[in-house]
């Protein structure tokens, strides 16, 4: 043999360490429950997932809602300031008695008939934008739409019942925007509460 053929142990490693060849060691085992906790960390991500689905969808509804209000009650301070005008064409008509009313010449009667198509061109308006008259007669005194301001000594009627107004109420959307000013009878049998209505009738004693 000669020395070309001899090879030294360490002729692979230039600083005369010998190369020592490193066995291939297998990847630990998944350690016991592994897949436990990952389908716990799945159901935790859907869990997440569903929640911000919720919120979101919460979100969106109530900012449904907030855009709905804005359009609808956003005419409030509007809408009360036209209510003067139809208190006043309705004060310019009751200004007219009726025997006033039945005997006027045709100038007057155009110029009645004039207010009152104004009057129910106003409250058309206003109807188309969510904002109602109240019309109480005759019926059982609400806290919540009417204001009370005297009684009215009646028998005929249960007491509790709107029979007189003073000045009209209005609503708009589901609030109320002017509750009616109204006179309430006093002397007859008590009114029936509601059906649908836990709460008293609110009537002054």
């Amino acid at each position: 043999m000669t020395d070309r053929d001899r090879q030294p142990e360490d002729a692979a490693a230039p600083t005369g360490e010998p190369v020592v060849s490193k066995p291939y060691i297998m990847p630990d085992d998944p350690e016991p429950g592994s897949v436990e906790t990952l389908q716990k960390e799945v159901a935790e991500a859907r869990d997440r997932m569903l929640r911000t689905l919720a919120e979101m969808e919460n979100l969106r509804k109530r900012t449904t809602k907030e855009v709905a209000d804005a359009r609808l009650y956003g005419i409030t301070g509007f809408a009360r300031d036209v209510l003067d005008i139809a208190d006043n064409l309705q004060r310019a008509l009751d200004a007219v008695p009726a025997e006033a009313r039945a005997a006027a010449d045709p100038g007057l009667t155009s110029l009645i008939e004039g207010v009152e198509l104004t009057e129910r061109a106003l409250l058309s308006a206003l109807e188309k934008h969510g904002v109602k008259k109240l019309d109480p007669q005759g019926q059982k005194f609400d806290p919540n739409f009417h204001q009370a301001m005297y009684e009215v000594p009646d028998a005929s009627v249960p007491s509790g019942t709107v029979v007189q107004i003073m000045q009209a109420g209005y609503t708009i959307g589901e609030r109320v925007l002017r509750p009616a000013l109204v006179g309430v009878a006093k002397g007859g049998a008590k009114a029936a509460p509601a059906a649908n209505s836990n709460e008293s009738s609110g009537a002054p004693n």
